[in-house]
This record gives structure tokens, C-alpha cells and sequence, in this order.
């Protein structure tokens, strides 16, 4: 039996306005897989990475996700919060009130694993925007977490930082078990996947094999207005 790392079942969430977002979602993401989520603008994918995180409560419905969860913003600024690289990923250990020693070693192993252990003290402000990103990646993996959830990570950034992050975050997924779920709109993103979600006005239309999903929004995108 496969493990699962993202379990939701009859998912469904309404803004107070009324407006339904995520209606009736269903889907499983296999522990130690990187899975993408697809949409148009306004399809409900932000909406449903906040609820997998905790960020939102749901109307109705289940979510089971392997704990800790790690989450990367669109927007680096928007949770990089210390002024230096290492005090920044170390901020994010404070719960766990552990050892100065255990503090280094785990902000060391989280700055290696996205090659930017030479970084260590450099203020954040100086920090390219893939650097930044790079950096709240291994806030999460400092907090050793098993899912992974990454809204629009590239949206940010120039063509070869993109594909950087995108390759970087498939191989720690590979190399550490952690469930990963994306939100894109690249289709160039999806040959890193192992599997995607097509999302459309919150209800999940589509899922399985990354290529497939690919094509089948090249021949919606080509269709005549």
C-alpha cells in the first residue's frame, strides 16, 4: 500500500462573502513524490495551499497532512522576516527550544542542501530573488519538514533562476522523502513533476500523469475564442 504524504477528501471552502472557492476536492499525493497544481487565475490554487498548511479553516471536509509542513510563498519578502540569512532560518527553530549547538548544525545542513552554506550572514536585503527563495526552502528543511508546499516559487524570477528552483526542489524531494506539492502555470515546470492536478473554478477536473495534463492545456489554450 502506498504511503500517503497530502490526503483530502471532500474538500470545500466559502470566502465570508458567501463565494465558493474549493468545492467537493478530493486528492492524494504519494509520501516522497514532487506533484504539481494547475489552474487558470482564480481557479482556487492559493486558496487550497493555505488550507493544506492550516492557514484557512475549510466549511466541511477532511485534510491529513504529514507534519511538519513547510510552506514557500510566491513572494519571499512576505516571510523573511530577520536580517540575516542564518538568524532568519534559525527564527524559524525558536519553538523547538533547542541547543545553540543543534541550531547551527541544523541551519548549516539547511543552507548545504540549497547551496548557500557561504551565505551564512548575508543580509537578506543583498540576496538575489532566487537566493531568497532559496533561503525560505531551507527554513523548512531546517525544521526537517515531510511536505513541502510551494505557492507560484518562480513567479518571481528570470527564466534560469526558474529552472534552478525548480530542479533544486525536485532533487531534495528525491533525496529526503519530502512530499511536495507545486502551484504553476509553467508548463515548462511540469517535466520536473511526478504528477499534476488540473484545478478549475475549485473543482478538481483532472489528475494524473504530468505530460497528458500538459497537452491537454496547449489544446484548451489553442482553441479559438
Amino acid at each position: 500500500m502506498v504511503e500517503v504524504g497530502i490526503e483530502v477528501k471532500d474538500l470545500n471552502f466559502n470566502w465570508s462573502t458567501g463565494d465558493e472557492v474549493i468545492k467537493s476536492c478530493s486528492l492524494e499525493v504519494p509520501k516522497g513524490e514532487f506533484w504539481m497544481l494547475l489552474g487558470t487565475n482564480g481557479s482556487g490554487k492559493s486558496t487550497l495551499l493555505r488550507l493544506l498548511a492550516g492557514l484557512l479553516a475549510p466549511q466541511s471536509g477532511e485534510i491529513r497532512v504529514l507534519q511538519p509542513v513547510g510552506f514557500v510563498f510566491q513572494n519571499p519578502d512576505h516571510q523573511l522576516v530577520m536580517p540575516t540569512v542564518g538568524a532568519d532560518i534559525a527564527f524559524g527553530l525558536v519553538e523547538e527550544k533547542l541547543p545553540p549547538q543543534a541550531i547551527r548544525t541544523r541551519v548549516e545542513e539547511a543552507l548545504s542542501a540549497v547551496n548557500l552554506q557561504s551565505l551564512l550572514r548575508r543580509p537578506i536585503y543583498a540576496l538575489s530573488g532566487g537566493q531568497k527563495q532559496r533561503v525560505a526552502i531551507a527554513g523548512a528543511l531546517a525544521r526537517r519538514c515531510e511536505v513541502l508546499l510551494l505557492d507560484e516559487p518562480t513567479a518571481l524570477l528570470d527564466p534560469d533562476s526558474q529552472l534552478e528552483l525548480v530542479v533544486g526542489v525536485r532533487k531534495l524531494v528525491k533525496s529526503r522523502g519530502i512530499t511536495a506539492l507545486w502551484v504553476t502555470h509553467r508548463l515548462d515546470e511540469l517535466n520536473y513533476c511526478d504528477g499534476a492536478f488540473l484545478l478549475e473554478k475549485g473543482v478538481l477536473i483532472d489528475r494524473g500523469d504530468a505530460q497528458r495534463l500538459k497537452e491537454r492545456l496547449m489544446q484548451l489554450d489553442n482553441q479559438p475564442s
